[in-house]
């Protein structure tokens, strides 16, 4: 897609801070993170959202979670925990049209509880 701005850091005309990348995923960290730790994990395949994943891509979306697991075991938030967030369409507030997992976590504890 020629307007997609992940498609465009895929294809390396934009720039990003890379914390993973095979031939099918890209993982980096978001531009306007919403915690410590936010990174978006994508398949390099122009795919818009959720809504359009089909029986052909079950084993990408497998491969997705999977890798999603192993960064954040790279970055050391596996052991606290961690979100992993996947808006679909307009109404969930989805931005950039490329199917994308936000990863995120990083928070510390103090004596009042979590903090962000």
């Amino acid at each position: 897609m020629e307007n997609c701005i992940f498609c465009k850091i895929i294809n390396g005309e934009l720039p990003s801070k890379k914390v993973y990348e095979d031939e099918r995923i890209i993982a980096f960290y978001d531009i306007a993170p919403k915690a410590d730790v936010h990174v978006l994990i994508l398949p390099k395949r122009h795919i818009s959202s959720l809504i359009e994943v089909g029986d052909e891509d079950r084993e990408l979306m497998g491969e997705l979670l999977y890798r999603t697991a192993g960064i954040a075991r790279k970055l050391g938030i596996d052991k606290d925990g961690y979100k992993v967030v996947v808006n679909n369409g307009r109404g969930s507030g989805q931005i950039v049209f490329h199917l994308h997992l936000h990863l995120l976590g990083g928070w510390k504890r103090s004596a009042e509880g979590w903090k962000v």
